[in-house]
């Protein structure tokens, strides 16, 4: 490889208009706008609410991409590898890419990724001078992707909260930093015993109350708004933690696990269900999938010792251990005044 095919292999590594134009076809509908039948650029432009002449440049770099056919009046139509862009495909990735979406947002961050090599903080911070979640709940356009997001959620695996654990002996849970309530709903579902509570932020907390509430399981479970960095909801019998430390550095971990432990009292429980990202960090191969996690994250593994011993510095004790899977592990803490 000479100098110029160096460089010219360096440019295309370092593109950014490539994959910015696929989100932004993403963002805007486009494929879902022609699959339902128009082709042509100015009325694309008034459904995607866009400027003709730049979604025209759009339109036709998609092309070039091999996303998209233009016949000689100027007319779009889909190609096949577009198809996944659809809404209704069934391995869609139209939510994980557009710009104004959960997902999507979080990965644009990544353009500082040079800021969490530099400090080990998401890279999120450096570019908005905010966390992710404290942006997310703050902008009110942001509970629009919430829904959509929590429409399509999947609770990540599971079964071993709902199956791991002895409900049997458990009245009331609350899932604290709960999202939009998937896991607490199959919780409750599962369990019809149980009562919930759910705590989140205010703008994921209004989504999780209708979800909640479109699940038939009001009279079961009631949303409180609010962080888990401030005082919680007390005397519920178990507080959850599903996929929640690992956004959060050792101290505010702490911080979380401390406010639960107030909330609990002695003869609550924190039913720690942290997700083992590790397996998917190994190796000179999960390269690229450490430095999305870490550029998402403070802290995207931990092992059960790590998360014990911040129970430790929470002044907690480990009154059960589950089994673990190779993605989740399962600790309960009860308060060290209970050892006795």
């Amino acid at each position: 490889m000479d100098d110029l095919a160096r460089v010219e292999h360096l440019t295309d590594l370092a593109d950014l208009l490539r994959p910015s134009a696929v989100r932004a076809a993403a963002t805007l509908g486009v494929a879902d706008h022609i699959a339902a039948g128009t082709h042509d650029t100015p009325s694309l432009a008034r459904l995607c609410g866009a400027r003709p002449d730049v979604l025209d440049a759009l339109l036709r770099y998609l092309v070039s991409l091999g996303l998209l056919d233009r016949d000689g009046d100027g007319r779009y139509a889909l190609r096949e590898a577009a198809r996944p862009l659809l809404d209704d495909h069934p391995f869609t990735l139209r939510e994980a890419l557009r710009l104004d979406g959960v997902a999507g947002r979080s990965d644009m961050a990544l353009v500082d990724l040079v800021h969490t090599v530099r400090t080990g903080e998401p890279a999120h911070v450096g570019l908005f001078g905010r966390g992710y979640w404290d942006s997310l709940n703050e902008d009110p356009r942001h509970v629009e992707a919430i829904e959509r997001a929590a429409s399509g959620q999947l609770a990540f695996d599971a079964e071993i909260i709902f199956d791991g654990y002895d409900w049997a002996s458990v009245r009331s849970v609350a899932d604290i930093g709960g999202n939009s309530g998937t896991i607490l709903t199959g919780l409750l579902n599962r369990h019809p015993h149980l009562h919930g509570t759910l705590v989140d932020l205010r703008s994921v907390a209004g989504v999780a109350a209708r979800n909640i509430a479109d699940s038939g399981l009001a009279d079961r479970c009631e949303v409180a708004p609010g962080s888990f960095f401030d005082p919680l909801p007390a005397g519920r019998d178990v507080y959850l933690l599903s996929a929640i430390l690992g956004d959060w550095d050792d101290d505010q971990a702490v911080a979380i696990l401390r406010r639960c432990a107030e909330a609990a009292g002695s003869t609550g429980r924190i039913l720690l269900a942290d997700v083992n990202l590790d397996v998917v960090m190994r190796g000179e191969e999960a390269a690229r999938t450490e430095l999305w996690l870490r550029a998402m994250m403070p802290t995207p593994v931990r092992t059960v010792a790590d998360l014990k011993r911040l129970g430790d510095a929470a002044g907690l004790r480990v009154s059960w251990e589950g089994p673990a899977t190779p993605v989740r592990s399962l600790i309960e803490f009860s308060a060290r005044e209970a050892a006795a």
